[in-house]
């Protein structure tokens, strides 16, 4: 088969089993380095970009991802005509009604801080908030009716309070307190607990889901009256550059949040942990780079009687470049695609081989560590690698390429 003059010499210098062993013991530990920094790479990837779904959905899906209220936390009146005049942004999925509050959730001698939503299941678009708890129900059923104060709580929550469907708390809402004689009097209510769910986020230590009717009542706020409008998104992230025009449709006193006010601190503490662990797990690929100089640099000295026989017979200096530039790419390619290989291999079996090594996944859920493989980030991750076996042949090449004959086989 047809090859290149300057490929032949690569491979063929490349494949060599005569010469120094140890340039060759430097070569393999280059190839694994590859391999193992770009398998890395792509597994721990893989496994931080599910924990960050999880987060996005488990998270996400049942908080505000955006809403529009009143700055001093007033009701919103009107609302109907509101959500009709304003702009449709991207990735909007529904704009809903809510009705929210914090408060205090009491039990048998126990107290908890919460946030309570109120939610409209008869209204358009209500699938978009029932879905998220009907998925990780985990006792009970969400069944949600005016005039029933029932609620569903969080999983952490049911448990610091002790509690189980069917048993009734006393809930103390932050808004709607009247003054008496004696004092400020706080809007309160017994409520039943309806279902529990299990969401396995911070926001099972704080959830509260009832009907949206039930906490305008307790709150005394009047008909038709609403706490603001909630958007939802066919991915959350799609909320933030989505505050900006929603902003600018509203008028004062209304003001527009993402959830990045309550939430943004956890998701960029996990950003950055990706960052720092991809760094770190990168330095793999640059010293397996560097071995490749050093590998290089062995070999033009052990072949350096053949390089200049060939320049005497006519071999360029930029034909020696390349040669030496090929020979160390083909390195970096076999590393590169056994290291995706191995990678994704690893990446689809994570839990199985996690599961038959011993490892307890019980943190992780039932369904065990969260994969999800971005094409992008691979793709990314073997380019980066290649790049850095690249930018490690130059100098080996240059040095090659400055070889004199006459000074190489004066002693041969």
């Amino acid at each position: 088969m047809y090859q290149p003059f300057t490929l032949f010499l690569a491979l063929r210098y490349g494949r060599a089993r005569h010469g120094q062993g140890f340039t060759r013991f430097i070569q393999r530990v280059s190839l694994v380095g590859i391999v193992l920094g770009v398998a890395a790479l792509i597994i721990v990837g893989s496994v931080m970009n599910g924990f960050e779904n999880e987060l996005k959905q488990r998270i996400l899906s049942v908080v505000p991802q955006l809403e529009i209220r009143h700055e001093q936390g007033k009701g919103v009146e009107n609302w109907q005509q509101l959500a009709a005049q304003l702009p449709e942004v991207t990735g909007q999925q529904a704009v809903v009604a809510e009705v929210s509050s914090a408060g205090v959730l009491q039990s048998a001698g126990k107290l908890q801080a919460v946030n309570v939503q109120g939610i409209f299941p008869e209204q358009a678009h209500s699938e978009v908030q029932l879905a998220p708890l009907q998925e990780h129900l985990r006792a009970g059923q969400i069944d949600l009716r005016a005039g029933d104060f029932h609620v569903v709580l969080g999983a952490s929550l049911a448990q610091q309070l002790d509690v189980w469907p069917g048993q009734q708390l006393r809930l103390i809402a932050a808004g709607g307190g009247i003054y008496t004689p004696l004092g400020l009097l706080p809007a309160q209510r017994l409520v039943t607990v309806r279902a529990v769910v299990q969401l396995q986020s911070e926001a099972d230590q704080h959830l509260v889901v009832m009907h949206g009717s039930d906490l305008a009542r307790i709150l005394r706020m009047a008909p038709q009256q609403v706490s603001g409008l909630r958007y939802y998104f066919n991915d959350p992230f799609q909320a933030l550059p989505a505050v900006a025009p929603l902003q600018a449709a509203v008028a004062e006193p209304l003001v527009v949040e993402s959830w990045r006010q309550q939430f943004g601190h956890l998701f960029d503490a996990v950003r950055m942990e990706k960052h720092m662990i991809n760094l770190m797990l990168s330095l793999i690929v640059a010293v397996a780079a560097f071995n490749i100089v050093s590998s290089l640099m062995m070999v033009v000295q052990d072949k350096r009687a053949d390089v200049a026989i060939l320049q005497t017979m006519g071999l360029s200096a930029a034909r020696v470049r390349r040669v030496v530039v090929l020979q160390g790419l083909a390195t970096g390619v076999l590393g590169s695609c056994l290291g995706l290989a191995l990678g994704l291999l690893i990446s689809f079996f994570v839990n199985p081989i996690m599961t038959t090594l011993g490892v307890d996944l019980s943190f992780a859920g039932p369904q065990g560590l969260p994969v999800l493989i971005e094409p992008l980030q691979v793709a990314v991750i073997v380019l980066v690698a290649l790049a850095l076996t690249f930018l490690a042949t130059l100098f080996p090449a240059w040095q090659a390429s400055r070889m004199l004959p006459a000074h190489a086989l004066r002693y041969e």
